[in-house]
């Protein structure tokens, strides 16, 4: 299933993707009051999920509405603690960073974990706001995300999976001169609107093979990023157990599992947003985001 944060009558509600129609349980008088957001479902556990399933499969036209009729939000559009980031999980982007200011010289031996500021969840189509004055040099980063499912603490690398709900997409939107200046990632990952997220969350079960996603950037429509999470230094079962060795991962947790070479410092001559771009950024199976600069 794919589940949606849907903005309907000014009203942010959980929907599941139908075709061209998203199916609201909140328009059913029996479900209306039962999960208010996709967080609270994913807490209740595979039994919320079972419950959504079998009403989704029986749900009268008169709960579904057209999707172009209201706004689509993050899937989870204020998440219970900052979304966990990777960086430099593919060996290509490690390779094209030599020679440059932020530069990762050798594979990482371990994975590289920061965070970025909760506040930073945008829409999959929402405008993301430039501030000259804050940062010039503005880039792209598309991602594969993982949610998690249920309290994960010391997790396996075999069972790691059992503990995702489900997949969306990130961008994870960087200020390079920001990080160059403060020598972190947290500072020029958090600016307002750096995180757009969506359009939706797949479950887990949708997905055939997680380790098998292209993961792709456009930038007015040129390609800029064009990879597949099969080159991920550390695969999604390693990240999840490696960071559950320390940080127990309630559910809702957000882990993104870092970007492919193509990012825009790294350029010759080096490209940032700017004012009036459209920034896509797709993985198959999972969905497209795509956000102007303005």
């Amino acid at each position: 299933m794919k589940l949606l944060t849907y903005n309907y009558q000014q009203q942010a509600c959980i929907g599941v993707l139908d075709d061209d129609k998203v199916a609201l349980p909140s328009l059913d008088p029996v479900w209306q009051n039962r999960y208010s957001d996709l967080l609270t479902l994913i807490n209740a556990g595979d039994s919320g999920l079972a419950e959504l399933r079998e009403w989704f499969s029986t749900a009268h036209n008169d709960s579904k509405v057209a999707l172009d009729k209201a706004s689509l939000l993050a899937p989870i559009p204020r998440p219970s603690r900052n979304i966990i980031c990777l960086g430099w999980n593919y060996l290509e982007h490690v390779k094209e960073t030599k020679g440059h200011v932020l530069v990762q010289k050798d594979i990482p031996k371990y994975p590289i974990v920061f965070t970025k500021d909760v506040s930073t969840v945008h829409g999959p189509y929402q405008d993301i706001p430039y501030d000259a004055e804050v940062s010039a040099k503005i880039d792209w980063e598309a991602e594969l995300a993982v949610v998690i499912g249920r309290y994960a603490h010391k997790v396996s690398k075999e069972q790691a999976l059992d503990y995702v709900f489900g997949y969306t997409v990130v961008n994870d939107i960087s200020a390079r001169d920001l990080q160059k200046r403060h020598g972190q990632f947290f500072i020029g990952k958090s600016l307002p609107g750096s995180c757009p997220m969506g359009p939706s969350i797949v479950t887990a079960d949708d997905i055939s093979d997680v380790q098998a996603l292209t993961v792709q950037s456009r930038l007015n429509g040129v390609i800029k990023q064009d990879s597949s999470t099969k080159n991920q230094i550390f695969d999604v079962t390693t990240v999840i157990s490696v960071i559950s060795q320390v940080i127990p991962l309630d559910p809702g947790t957000i882990i993104s599992t870092g970007t492919p070479s193509g990012v825009g410092y790294t350029r010759d001559p080096p490209e940032y947003l700017v004012p009036g771009d459209l920034i896509e950024c797709e993985v198959s199976e999972v969905g497209v985001i795509a956000n102007r600069v303005v």
